[in-house]
């Protein structure tokens, strides 16, 4: 299965800003898993290599990470996401062994911190270039947008009873189109450009084609379900269709 890490997904500007309530309502949920977890932080998630306490980690890093592009567009002063990768990822390793309790205050704690800096960010700060950590500028409405899928996506992550059918309907419709032109991306980049299906909702009236030409054959099934085959956060044993390889998420 190929796993698709969050932030390795294109994601062109949405068309509309997510509310700040829907992200705090997705925080609040992913905090209420958390604080029910085992105290065991060495189980692992469905992050291939990552334990529970590593993907807390990153939660929580992510926050700030995203706190530095608020900063940014609020202040004009470039403040890059991480610092380095290297930092980045040794802030992680060295988080992800922390007791559950420790973790959970780090959490409250990040996502307060980012929650509060953009209720309070003036008008004009949402109009301003930044850059992710890849290097893409995006509308800084965007990191709005960025720390929801973060909290959605590692949510089901955690492997701890929260599944691709719990992600609310406004989020999988956002996100599945992009996810089906950042997989043709995929595609036309590796070894075999010529490959061509056809991916169609049964609940809703979503259809895309990911590859270039003309598809060989349908994938079916629920749009959450859709997305989290995508994604890799599923084998998509709930659609029918023949399923095709996916390329490695880039």
């Amino acid at each position: 299965m190929n796993i698709a890490k969050v932030g390795s997904v294109t994601n062109d500007a949405p068309e509309t800003t997510v509310p700040l309530e829907t992200v705090a309502a997705a925080t609040n949920r992913l905090l209420d898993t958390i604080r029910g977890l085992d105290d065991d932080v060495t189980v692992p998630s469905l992050l291939p290599g990552w334990t529970r306490g590593h993907l807390l980690a990153h939660l929580a890093r992510n926050a700030d990470s995203l706190v530095n592009l608020l900063l940014w567009a609020r202040t004009g002063i470039e403040t890059p996401q991480y610092a380095s990768m290297f930092i980045r990822d040794a802030d992680i390793e060295a988080g992800a062994p922390r007791p559950l309790a420790e973790q959970l205050a780090d959490n409250e704690t990040a996502a307060n911190r980012w929650l509060a800096l953009a209720q309070s960010a003036p008008e004009e700060a949402w109009t301003a270039t930044v850059r992710t950590r890849q290097g893409r500028p995006i509308p800084a409405t965007e990191v709005i947008w960025m720390r929801l899928q973060e909290v959605e996506i590692h949510h089901v992550d955690l492997a701890a009873g929260y599944q691709p059918g719990d992600w609310p309907a406004d989020f999988v419709t956002r996100l599945l189109p992009r996810a089906t032109a950042d997989l043709t991306r995929g595609i036309a980049a590796g070894a075999d450009p010529s490959v061509a299906f056809e991916v169609r909702s049964t609940d809703t009236d979503f259809t895309a084609t990911v590859g270039s030409g003309s598809p060989d054959h349908t994938v079916r099934g629920p749009a959450s379900a859709l997305l989290a085959w995508l994604l890799g956060r599923s084998d998509g044993a709930e659609l029918t269709g023949a399923l095709p390889t996916l390329p490695s998420w880039k």
